[in-house]
């Protein structure tokens, strides 16, 4: 039987998936990342409450609009191990994976239509003390989507 897709399945094809990869090293380490960070601390508490409403929305937005895929905040890094290839095995050492300004500190996965809808929302996910970081996911076996 043939007939039109429903409108999940046709935007599905239709659709690119983008991680949306946040940078942060609050101090002490804690999620919201935002409320550990000394740019986001030093702004009034006013644009602060202003700044995670919009985000909230903008998680409510993607939610119901069936662009959010997923995301999880990370753990401090020094709970990170680090498995790498050394004399023919395995070797595990202590996290981080460097010294670095900026640690991971969590994703969020969006499935949007353009790329250009995808630097809209990861221009609003960034603040004061993070980095946004937007990235194309590829397709199994693929160098692009």
């Amino acid at each position: 039987m043939s007939g039109p897709t429903g409108p999940d399945d046709n935007r599905q094809e239709q659709t690119v998936k983008y991680v949306i990869l946040i940078h942060s090293n609050p101090q002490p380490w804690g999620h919201p990342t935002s409320e550990f960070l000394a740019e986001q601390q030093a702004l009034p508490q006013e644009q602060r409450d202003a700044g995670n409403a919009a985000f909230e929305a903008l998680l409510t937005e993607l939610s119901q609009n069936g662009e959010l895929v997923g995301g999880e905040p990370l753990a401090a890094p020094s709970t990170a191990k680090l498995y790498r290839w050394d004399a023919g095995r395995p070797v595990v050492t202590d996290g981080p994976y460097s010294e670095a300004k900026e640690h991971f500190a969590g994703f969020f996965l969006v499935d949007v239509e353009t790329q250009e809808r995808a630097e809209a929302i990861a221009a609003r996910m960034s603040g004061p003390g993070e980095t946004v970081e937007l990235r194309m996911s590829m397709s199994a076996g693929g160098d692009d989507q």
